[in-house]
């Protein structure tokens, strides 16, 4: 019994810990988040200008390393929009570690098996938690972009030069294309040129559409062009792609509600029958033929939700 109680307060304070970790990873973030929006106000009045890109580059991700692998992974980050801390981004997977080690061992005993689990789960959640956040991001930026196209566009064409048309978006758009687009403009005026400016933008970023203004822009400073002409075009093509993205939404919303249904319901009946007959469970719990019919039903939903993913999300 005291075992018990002893596993218990362990899950109980691992789990204190995992969403105080948490909190300071998504909540803390939004007022980091609302400073970078209004573009690093003491930047304006700071003679340091090294200190403001640096600052400028930390919050581009926790990570900075030149191999490809590393980089890739500060870029996944970096498109979240949230200002991680190393330290706070391996506590809370340390954390969320911990308390699923201490479920699984509850469920199948402690051992190098149960760790290797609980690792291998927590890292697959924290990368999920984050894919959604990143989605979350790119769909609101995507919304965004068209007007901030327009934006700039009506800049170019009463005589704004190309950053200062950049710079529109910035004062007149609301997070999180008013943030990217305040540090593009940041890294212009120290000294950045527009090519990798705009190009840390999309790495920041990741949308695949924003490359497209990326180009423009890039080949107008290049090689001259009518610019207006060709982002007015830009915004209109992109809202065309919206609306029919939202039309594709609405045939597959009956598919997308099924996927969710068929992938939800093996844990609702465990969780029903658990709770109306506690011993259901238990009697079979040591019997050989459960641990492959959990493999084989936990490989068989990740199959059968890799395919409804697939039918209800495609590139158009």
């Amino acid at each position: 019994m005291n075992e018990l109680w002893i596993i218990a307060s362990l899950v109980f304070a691992a789990a204190l810990f995992g969403v105080e970790a948490l909190y300071w990873l998504v909540f803390e973030t939004r007022h980091v988040r609302g400073s970078m929006s209004r573009r690093l106000p003491n930047a304006a009045t700071a003679a340091d200008g090294p200190r403001q890109v640096d600052a400028l580059r930390r919050a581009r991700g926790p990570v900075e390393a030149e191999r490809p692998a590393l980089r890739r992974l500060n870029d996944f980050l970096a498109q979240t929009g949230l200002r991680i801390e190393r330290n706070v981004l391996l506590a809370s997977l340390a954390a969320l570690a911990a308390t699923l080690f201490l479920a699984c061992g509850l469920l199948t005993g402690y051992g190098l098996r149960s760790l290797l689990l609980a690792i291998v789960s927590a890292l697959l959640l924290e990368i999920m938690f984050f894919r959604i956040v990143r989605e979350r991001r790119m769909a609101r930026f995507a919304g965004q972009l068209p007007d901030a196209i327009d934006i700039i566009a009506r800049g170019i064409r009463v005589g704004y030069p190309v950053p200062v048309a950049l710079d529109l978006v910035a004062r007149e758009m609301p997070d999180p294309i008013g943030a990217e687009f305040g540090m593009l403009s940041d890294e212009i005026t120290f000294g950045q040129g527009i090519k990798s400016a705009t190009e840390n933008l999309y790495r920041r970023v990741g949308l695949e559409d924003l490359q497209f203004l990326v180009v423009a822009v890039n080949v107008q400073s290049q090689t001259g062009g009518n610019l207006a002409e060709i982002l007015s075009r830009l915004s209109r093509l992109m809202r065309n792609r919206g609306k029919v993205q939202l039309k594709i939404r609405a045939l597959s919303a009956e598919g997308r509600i099924s996927a969710k249904f068929l992938s939800l319901m093996p844990f609702v009946l465990f969780g029903l029958i658990a709770l109306v007959s506690p011993a259901y469970f238990a009697e079979i719990r040591h019997h050989p033929a459960v641990e492959p019919a959990l493999i084989y039903g936990a490989i068989s939903l990740i199959l059968g939700n890799v395919v409804m993913y697939r039918m209800v999300n495609f590139k158009f």
